[in-house]
């Protein structure tokens, strides 16, 4: 199966546009201005979940989000809200969160398909040497 696509805008905020031009050259994606915005006011924050506060952590973590996101978005945050407030959340709900993420390119696997880059302090030692 051929790997996905990956966004231009995520491209962008891992600098994987400059990296390999030729990928991103002559490619048709639609243009969204708006950000991801605030948490939609059905989301809220209780006891039992923290909705909101994953909405941002989502938003802070995932800065290629925009608006044609928002309903995924608000789907993982109730999912990331329950774990947030330490209920029991079930395989079915860890799958889905898993795929919610997957999708907007939010996970260790996509990261890497990206290239991202690792921090520069978490060199491995005698790495200066392979440079």
């Amino acid at each position: 199966m051929a790997r996905p696509r990956l966004p231009i805008a995520k491209a962008k905020a891992l600098g994987s546009d400059v990296k390999k031009k030729s990928r991103f050259e002559g490619r048709n994606e639609p243009i969204v201005n708006d950000d991801l915005g605030p948490a939609f006011d059905w989301l809220t924050d209780t006891d039992g979940s923290k909705q909101r506060q994953a909405w941002a952590t989502i938003r802070k973590e995932v800065p290629w989000l925009n608006s044609s996101h928002r309903i995924l978005v608000a789907e993982a945050s109730v999912v990331l809200g329950r774990m947030i407030a330490g209920q029991e959340v079930g395989i079915q709900a860890m799958n889905l969160l898993r795929q919610c993420l997957g999708q907007m390119g939010a996970t260790p696997a996509d990261a890497s398909k990206a290239g991202a880059k690792p921090n520069e302090d978490e060199k491995e030692p005698g790495e200066e040497f392979f440079e």
